[in-house]
């Protein structure tokens, strides 16, 4: 959510940064115009309070002198008759206010580029060699199948479409590319945590999924409570209405879970393999920075994502996201993508986002940088580190040999017991 002070103060700015992401500027116009609206009716209130007041003292003064008060007690009646009017506005006024401003995307920074789809997000960096296969390479979903590391179809008997069973040596690797991934973040100082995986509407509030974006989420029926699309709600949240002390900030979390999407919109996308499940595993990486360290620590992150790829040593780009590809509440984003062969090309992996003070605001998270100074927002970002299902993919397909077995990396392999291959059961 944004700071209706930076919108009144810097009305423009926040209109041509908005307008990059393609909302429409009157909307700040309308906003302004409830804000005033508010905010007369908040003084008119408040004056009418203050006269109330005064002619309480008025009627009690007459009571102690035994003299008629009748007109002071009709005056104070009508006085609270129009404050109750007054009231019910203000009340009507403030929800259509809150709805617009928590529907205000953040700002962007400014070396976000301009562009209207991700086709016209801007490559950083290219890391990994990508591999010279001998042969025609298999996609992941046709590996799974061969291998006997999945089923699909008694997921769909079960679930419906978008599950999956992973089995065996699948099961296996998905617990080991888990562990994998938790034990480096921890190295880099990420603290490991285990997350409720159902919260309240107010912690989805407060990541900005509620109220634009609730046909992603799965609602559990007649309970304010959905399912996480993402631990980064989790872990946000972790702080969410606290101020935390000095020492606490920075903050870094890192977390598995189960996520669940419902997906919506993406009918005839990815319909086979593990790119786009409705329930996935996912390492996430959460951090709480002072304003000005967040541009760094992003850098940073961005990092460490890329780090788990670098030592898995499967081919992958980093991109800077563009206006029209960017999250709500991102005030920058970069896209790990990782390099699937059968697609020939890229797919994303991981997101790694600064928030700013956008998530802050809506979940109230504040800092000190003393006992003695002021409360103030602190800054989060969040970022996959990674997808667990879409990593396998990648490891499959790139690391799949001409007899159908697939080589472990060997960073994994203490994770497999030191197992080497993957080999039809």
């Amino acid at each position: 959510m944004l700071d209706i002070k930076q919108i009144r103060t810097n009305t423009d700015f926040v209109k041509e940064r908005t307008e990059k992401r393609g909302m429409d500027p009157v909307v700040i116009d309308e906003i302004l115009e409830l804000d005033e609206a508010r905010r007369t009716l908040i003084q008119k209130t408040e004056e009418l309070k203050a006269n109330r007041n005064k002619v309480s003292e008025r009627i009690a003064l007459k009571k102690r002198n035994k003299e008629d008060a009748d007109a002071e007690i009709k005056e104070m009646q009508e006085v609270g008759k129009e404050i109750a009017d007054i009231d019910a506005k203000l009340k009507e006024l403030n929800a259509d206010f809150n709805d617009k401003m928590a529907r205000i995307p953040n700002l962007i920074h400014e070396e976000v580029p301009v562009g209207a789809d991700d086709s016209e997000n801007v490559e950083i960096r290219r890391k990994g060699e990508k591999k010279e296969f001998t042969f025609e390479p298999k996609p992941h979903w046709e590996i799974l199948e061969d291998l006997k590391l999945a089923d699909f179809e008694r997921a769909s008997k079960v679930s419906g479409t978008r599950f999956v069973y992973l089995t065996g040596d699948g099961a296996r690797l998905e617990r080991a590319l888990m562990n994998f991934m938790l034990d480096v973040h921890a190295k880099n100082g990420y603290r490991e945590m285990m997350t409720p995986q159902i919260v309240r509407g107010s912690a989805m509030y407060g990541t900005g999924q509620l109220p634009k974006f609730e046909e992603d989420l799965f609602k559990i029926q007649d309970m304010d409570m959905y399912t996480i699309p993402t631990s980064e709600v989790t872990l946000t949240n972790y702080y969410a209405g606290e101020i935390m002390p000095a020492e606490k900030v920075p903050t870094r979390f890192t977390a598995q879970t189960a996520c669940f999407r419902s997906e919506a919109g993406s009918a005839g996308r990815d319909t086979r393999g593990l790119i786009r499940l409705h329930q996935f595993n996912k390492v996430e990486m959460v951090r709480f920075e002072r304003p000005e360290d967040s541009f760094t620590a992003l850098e940073e992150m961005t990092e460490h994502a890329e780090n788990i790829l670098n030592l898995l040593e499967i081919p992958h780009r980093t991109v800077i996201l563009c206006t029209g590809d960017i999250g709500f509440g991102s005030s920058k984003t970069y896209d790990v993508e990782v390099f699937l062969p059968a697609y020939d090309g890229y797919r994303e992996i991981s997101s790694i986002s600064n928030m700013t003070d956008f998530q802050a605001r809506r979940a109230n998270i504040r800092f000190k940088r003393d006992k003695d100074s002021k409360a103030e927002y602190v800054h989060t970002l969040n970022g996959s580190g990674l997808a667990v299902g879409r990593t396998m993919a990648a490891l499959l397909e790139n690391y799949q040999n001409e007899d159908g077995t697939v080589t472990i990396p060997e960073v994994l392999r203490p994770y497999m017991g030191g197992q080497e291959l993957i080999e039809k059961v």
